[in-house]
């Protein structure tokens, strides 16, 4: 959970944005794989997302704008299986408050509980520094 002061339909902008994530510090690559319903980032939307070496293909599975979007992750490097990704924001007196949840783990045998530790702590802190970037760009000035 991460507060960020600013409007809660510029955050949500550009936490929907995949065009814009290769700003983020570690994404090498994002691009559309399938265009959305009713916007191109929006339900039904599927995005490859590269991390180097390590790489996932999200579908938006909600996308209620601007406070929700939820993605399943289709395939991805190394596997993993992935129940469910949700951002969900809330305006709040301090700005818009953003809320990341993901379950998932990788199969690997014999060393995929241990990879799953990493990569969840890898992917908080990714997602903490994308909320961290989020609030600069979107700083008054």
């Amino acid at each position: 959970m991460h507060t960020i002061p600013a409007p809660i339909g510029d955050v949500f902008d550009v936490l929907s944005d995949h065009a814009g994530y290769t700003a983020f510090k570690g994404i090498k690559g994002a691009r559309l794989l399938q265009e959305g319903e009713d916007d191109r980032n929006g339900l039904g939307a599927v995005r490859r997302i590269e991390l180097g070496g390590v790489w996932f293909e999200e579908e938006i599975t909600a996308f209620d704008r601007p406070g929700r979007m939820d993605y399943k992750i289709l395939r991805s490097r190394p596997p993993i299986e992935h129940e469910l990704g949700s951002i969900r924001l809330e305006t709040t007196e301090q700005g818009t408050k953003v809320t990341w949840t993901s379950t998932f783990r990788v199969r690997i045998p014999l060393i995929g509980g241990w990879m799953t530790g990493l990569a969840a702590n890898a992917g908080e802190k990714a997602f903490g520094d994308m909320l961290k970037a989020i609030e600069k760009q979107l700083r008054p000035g």
